[in-house]
């Protein structure tokens, strides 16, 4: 019995090396990343409470325009990872091009709309139903804030075409090393620039704008001077900028198959910021609250996240290859692997994760509160591993329709409405509130079961469709 259930669902020791030797610097990468905007958290939240909530509000919101980038290069990505996989080093290059294309579009909205209308967005967030902070004060820090943070727009816009490009190649070190130098310049200005330091007067929010501006300014530039110096490892980008041109064949499928992708983890991103605008009814104190969990649950959730990232750099390049009994094998591996690992960060979190609050400078209230947030966001920890696993491998064969449905559709249709009675039309407590709508990811756990056992995901996209 357990030989058969080894031989399903856990791999051997070169399985577990390649998925390890892709994943491990990613998760490097992201826990710098994950553990510097937590001290950056703290950082501003010693100021106080409208400090923290204005940032918490504009990072909700650059938290869209950043998973929107994300789908724009990860459309064409699948392609180029397939591509990859078969060693079509032009079509990869067209790949990128596609990406830079998209990018670009992305940008330029985001501009638009956060510089021309930042302060309805912002007072989306903003409600006079509790009786703890100013709602005026965060307004004014929020606008502060993302003034300064509309010049990362174009640097982070770049350097994920290029990060998404080198990771399709199994290059997972040199993404890393850039974000480490990043967050660490990050660090070094945030402690300068939020509390002044040796004449330099204290910037506050606006300080931590800056820091952020400049790490993101100092990532790309490390990216892409090292991608261009090493055009032996990235052979794709050898004319990639000689011309413009992208052959009609590849653009319309990337489109076709890219277009669904792009629109979900836009609609996602989207989905995501509307249930915490509508946790936000209930007070400043509730999106305090919010932020403090959502920053501790982040830097726990790294592990899952970047496992299931790997799935479609694995997965796909299998796939690529013709190999598709492999690919079924590696994914179901994985996918365990998954999991077992997130039960165990999730115990971690819910034993450890209450005690992060009480670093806070804010109400007591909101640490109560914060401490039930994490403690829930534990709980459903699993689960949300489990729905992630299943989106990077329906994903990984092209099936960006059935993500479509999967991830946003069932956020805009389901999980929205759900959130909204249940904040604006019932008396439940905030902390019922949240519980009910995280463990809705059930749903999505019993569907992504379902999607994986069909094997409909199982197909060669650069071959069947170019």
């Amino acid at each position: 019995m357990f030989a058969k259930f080894k031989a399903a669902f856990i791999g051997d020791k070169a399985f577990y090396n390649r998925v390890l030797l892709l994943a491990v610097p990613m998760i490097i990468q992201n826990a710098i990343t994950s553990f510097v905007s937590f001290l950056d958290n703290i950082m501003v939240g010693q100021i106080g409470t409208e400090q923290m909530s204005g940032v918490a509000i504009v990072n909700q919101l650059m938290f869209v325009f950043n998973i929107a980038i994300f789908g724009g290069v990860s459309g064409a990505g699948i392609f180029g990872t397939q591509f990859f996989g078969r060693g079509d080093y032009e079509g990869q290059k067209y790949a990128f091009r596609f990406k830079i294309y998209a990018v670009s579009v992305i940008s330029i909205i985001a501009l638009i709309l956060f510089g021309f209308f930042d302060k309805q967005l912002i007072s989306l967030y903003l409600s006079d139903s509790s009786s703890v902070g100013d709602i005026d004060l965060a307004l004014k820090y929020g606008q502060d804030y993302l003034f300064i943070m509309l010049g990362t727009i174009i640097p982070f816009a770049i350097c994920q075409s290029y990060v998404n490009t080198i990771r399709e190649t199994g290059q997972t070190f040199v993404p890393m090393v850039a974000s480490a130098v990043a967050v660490v310049v990050n660090l070094i200005l945030d402690l300068v620039l939020i509390f002044g330091f040796v004449g330099i007067p204290a910037m506050g929010v606006k300080g931590a704008a800056i820091a952020t501006l400049a790490a993101r300014v100092l990532e790309c530039i490390i990216v892409i001077v090292w991608t261009h110096m090493h055009k032996e490892k990235n052979p794709y980008i050898k004319g990639a900028f000689r011309g413009l041109r992208i052959p009609k064949g590849i653009c319309l499928n990337i489109l076709k198959k890219g277009t669904p992708l792009i629109l979900n983890e836009f609609l996602w991103a989207a989905g995501m910021a509307v249930i915490v605008q509508c946790y936000a009814v209930r007070g400043l104190e509730v999106v305090a609250a919010q932020n403090i969990s959502s920053t501790i649950t982040n830097l726990f959730n790294i592990v899952y996240i970047n496992l299931g990232a790997s799935i479609s750099v694995i997965v796909g390049q299998s796939l690529g290859a013709g190999m598709l009994s492999e690919a079924k094998d590696q994914a179901r591996k994985m996918i365990f692997f998954s999991v077992a690992c997130c039960c165990v960060f999730a115990g971690i979190m819910a034993s450890v994760g209450g005690l992060f609050p009480s670093i806070y400078n804010t109400e007591e209230s909101i640490r109560e509160l914060a401490q039930i947030f994490i403690l829930i966001s534990s709980i459903v920890m699993p689960l949300c591993a489990f729905s992630h696993c299943a989106y990077f491998t329906l994903r990984s064969g092209g099936k960006t329709i059935i993500t479509f449905l999967f991830d946003s559709v069932y956020t805009w249709i389901v999980l929205i409405p759900f959130a909204y009675i249940l904040s604006n039309y019932t008396s439940l407590s905030i902390a019922a509130v949240f519980f009910l709508v995280q463990f809705m990811e059930v749903i999505k756990v019993i569907i992504g079961a379902f999607m994986l056992k069909s094997g409909v995901w199982l197909q060669n996209i650069v071959v069947e469709d170019l």
